[in-house]
């Protein structure tokens, strides 16, 4: 096939067996998707015209997968970055015609969050003719994984047991959009969220990992279009154990990943021994190249999965770290408890 635009190729995912259980669908960039399906839909509905500027806020994968949706579809792009945004993808984003700004430099990843989302309103009432694409909040987000969810419907062998989708829950349109259209064909089909320590997404808020870096998979603020009711099972994992996956998954199997992709494998590992007849499908959102200096190359430092196990709990206020999992059981938001709103 030859592709109108390299976002067509980039977006397509990769489906790699790695255990009897598990197979891993990886993305060069998952987002992508998501960008190029709702800048369309946007345009498609005169919600914005050509040539239009989109701002949004990112911690990267985002950041580049609108960057290209506004460089395939004529628009121009405007990024207000976090401090975790690495020289390679602000120079890809410079190059593609997008204009960055980051905010102050922040070793609480939380106030990152916070002080970009202050940004881009501050850009808004200066600016208003900016479209604010609302990454955390529009559910036209969800729209570009229904190709996803078709793809991985029609490539999955015939299986005895459930499918279960295994991955970080991030704004929620990745993980959630791809399971609400497989449940269309197959509502047994399970959800299992990863989230990081200190995200107010799944109520561990108040559990502080001083190393945590899994940027994209949990939030110090509410995300909208997290609908809480898609997941099954969630697992809370710091810094140290989602390293661990991240390193096993490249020793065992040589897929170079980033850290929600390592998370989501040693959540799937767990998984598969709990539920032997599922097949797994682990969500590898992209690739390793931001983690290289503060994960890959201190590889030598990873624990050993096979010594690590989570604690079973029943509600999000008993969870300890380093690693904590439940039962979701597709209930609502946590407790009606909220983070800082965005």
């Amino acid at each position: 096939m030859i592709h109108p635009h390299i976002a067509d190729a980039l977006k397509a995912p990769a489906l790699v067996a790695l255990t009897e259980g598990a197979v891993l669908i990886r993305f060069e960039s998952m987002k992508v998707y998501s960008a190029l399906a709702a800048v369309a839909r946007l345009l498609e509905e005169g919600r914005v015209r050509p040539g239009q500027t989109l701002v949004d806020s990112s911690s990267g994968i985002y950041a580049h997968a609108l960057a290209l949706a506004c460089h395939r579809h004529g628009m121009r792009c405007h990024i207000v970055a976090s401090t975790t945004v690495d020289a390679t993808t602000r120079a890809q984003l410079e190059i593609l015609g997008a204009t960055v700004e980051q905010v102050a430099p922040s070793r609480d990843l939380g106030l990152d969050q916070e002080l970009r989302v202050r940004r881009v309103r501050e850009i808004l009432a200066e600016r208003p003719d900016v479209h604010w694409m609302r990454q955390y909040h529009d559910d036209i987000h969800y729209l570009g994984y229904r190709e996803v969810a078709d793809l991985v419907a029609e490539s999955l062998p015939a299986r005895r047991g459930r499918l279960a989708v295994v991955g970080g829950v991030g704004s929620g349109a990745s993980t959630g959009g791809l399971v609400e259209q497989l449940r269309r064909r197959d509502p047994a089909v399970r959800l299992v969220g990863v989230q990081p320590f200190g995200s107010v997404t799944f109520g561990s808020q108040d559990h502080h990992d001083p190393d945590a870096i899994i940027a994209g998979i949990g939030s110090s603020i509410d995300f909208a279009n997290v609908r809480h009711g898609l997941y099954d099972t969630v697992h809370w994992m710091d810094f140290a154990h989602a390293m661990a996956g991240t390193v096993a998954l490249m020793r065992e199997h040589a897929v170079f990943a980033g850290l929600s992709t390592g998370a989501a494998y040693l959540a799937a590992v767990h998984e598969a021994r709990r539920h032997p007849d599922d097949l797994h499908l682990v969500v590898g959102a992209d690739t390793g190249h931001r983690y290289v200096d503060r994960v890959h190359a201190r590889h030598a430092e990873a624990l050993d999965p096979a010594c690590l196990k989570p604690f079973e709990v029943g509600s999000p206020e008993e969870m300890a770290m380093p690693w904590s999992t439940m039962a979701w059981d597709r209930r609502q938001s946590p407790g009606g408890r909220t983070g800082r709103a965005a």
